[in-house]
C-alpha cells in the first residue's frame, strides 16, 4: 500500500482509501471533490565512480544510515533526465567529476517505494571532496570495500555485480527486485518450506 494520505491536495476535504472504479487497487480518493491521488515510485539516482581499480564511496553524514557507506546516489529531481541527475549526485555528493557510462543496476526496492539506477563511471581526476551530505569521500580496492559498514542494500549488490562483472571482462546491465516487505518475507518463507 502506498504511504498515507489523510487530506486531499486539490480542496483539502478527507480522502478515504477505497479501488476506484475500473482500477485494481486502494487509492487514495477524495469523496468531495473526485480527485485520485496516486502514489508511484520515487526514483534514486546514482554512480559507481572508478578511478583505475578503485571505487569512490561516500560516508553519509545524514540519517538514514548515517555513518555508514555509499555510492554517490540521491533523489532523481523534476524536470531532469537520470543521467543529468546521476551525474548532479555524484557532484553533490562527492564533488567528484565524472564521465557518465552506461546504466549499470536496476534496483526496484519494493518496500520503500523506489527504483535505484547506478551508471558506470569513470572519475576524470580525483580532486573530490565530501558534499553536505558526505562526511568523508575515499577511494577503495575491492579487498578494502568495507562491506559490513555498507549503508543500503542496493549498494552492496552494485558492487558485487561490479567486480564480479569487471573480473569476467564483461560489463552488463543487472535488474533485481529487493522486497523486505512482511507479504514478501511469508512468501519467501512458504517457498522455503516447499522445498523437499
Amino acid at each position: 500500500m502506498s504511504p498515507a494520505l489523510n487530506f486531499c491536495s486539490v480542496c483539502g476535504h478527507a480522502i478515504t482509501l477505497r479501488t476506484p472504479h475500473r482500477d485494481n487497487r486502494e487509492r487514495a480518493c477524495c469523496d468531495h471533490c473526485g480527485a485520485i491521488h496516486y502514489v508511484n515510485p520515487r526514483m534514486v539516482v546514482g554512480t559507481v565512480p572508478v578511478w583505475g581499480e578503485q571505487v569512490l564511496l561516500c560516508r553519509r553524514a545524514i540519517e538514514p544510515r548515517r555513518n555508514y557507506w555509499t555510492l554517490p546516489a540521491g533523489f532523481l529531481e523534476v524536470d531532469e533526465s537520470v543521467a543529468t541527475g546521476a551525474t548532479r549526485e555524484t557532484d553533490e555528493e562527492a564533488g567528484a567529476r565524472i564521465v557518465l557510462g552506461p546504466l549499470f543496476t536496476m534496483l526496484d526496492v519494493v518496500h520503500v517505494h523506489q527504483v535505484h539506477l547506478f551508471y558506470r563511471a569513470e572519475l576524470l581526476d580525483i580532486d573530490f571532496a565530501p558534499g553536505e551530505e558526505s562526511l568523508e569521500v575515499q577511494l577503495f580496492h575491492e579487498a578494502n570495500i568495507p562491506w559490513d559498514d555498507l549503508a543500503f542494500r542496493t549498494v552492496s549488490t552494485t558492487l558485487r555485480h561490479f567486480f564480479a562483472d569487471r573480473l569476467r571482462g564483461h560489463f552488463e546491465l543487472h535488474t533485481a527486485a529487493i522486497d523486505w516487505s512482511p507479504k514478501a518475507a511469508i512468501a519467501i518463507a512458504a517457498s522455503v518450506s516447499a522445498v523437499p
